[in-house]
């Protein structure tokens, strides 16, 4: 099935890229996020996986496939652990973890790096980085290069996590960036366990 869609996706017409997590390897699209979010999501982050979250509900709410109760768009835009259970990380407490990030199409505005329950989507403690402004800014970008800091950077695991993040799905390092002029929000998830 997955192939399939791939296919369509291919032959789609090309998308404007925005942003991703290239580094480590993020949540991929598989059969459990058709299983859950449906074929057309799952089509529209194939074509383009570094599109935005706010067309996604749209296309969910039209496909047949859409299960809510299993589909959080807001969380890893839908993607699933099951899809992406060989790529799970094992990190350390106190360890200080790379990431790399594309930025093809910058928009100003917020972002962070943080470690999120998928069980309840919420961030567990503060943010490992926070840029509250200025992150991505077309200023910047055009003719010139993006802040290193913004594109690849280090985070540390943190201490106080205890068993928390130790099953496998339980927790993701999540790269999130809203582009306040253009209101449009960007996503990447890295699996791991502490």
């Amino acid at each position: 099935m997955l192939s399939q869609i791939l296919s369509v996706a291919a032959l789609a017409a090309t998308v404007s890229a925005h942003g991703l997590i290239t580094s480590p390897t993020p949540r991929a699209p598989g059969d459990a996020s058709i299983a859950a979010c449906g074929s057309s999501v799952v089509a529209n982050i194939a074509n383009d996986k570094t599109s935005h979250v706010e067309g996604l509900p749209e296309l969910a709410a039209k496909d047949a496939g859409y299960k809510a109760e299993l589909c959080n768009l807001w969380l890893c835009k839908g993607l699933q652990y099951a899809d992406n259970a060989a790529n799970v990380q094992k990190y350390a407490p106190g360890q200080s973890v790379n990431i790399q990030v594309s930025l093809s199409i910058p928009h100003v505005g917020a972002a962070n790096v943080s470690i999120v329950d998928t069980k309840t989507d919420s961030i567990i403690g503060a943010p490992l980085l926070n840029w509250p402004s200025g992150y991505a800014d077309e200023r910047q970008f055009y003719g010139h290069t993006t802040p290193v800091n913004q594109t690849s950077f280090n985070v540390t695991i943190p201490e106080d996590l205890g068993t928390q993040c130790s099953e496998a799905g339980a927790c993701v390092i999540q790269w999130w960036w809203y582009g306040t002029g253009a209101k449009q929000t960007y996503e990447s998830c890295v699996d791991f366990t502490a």
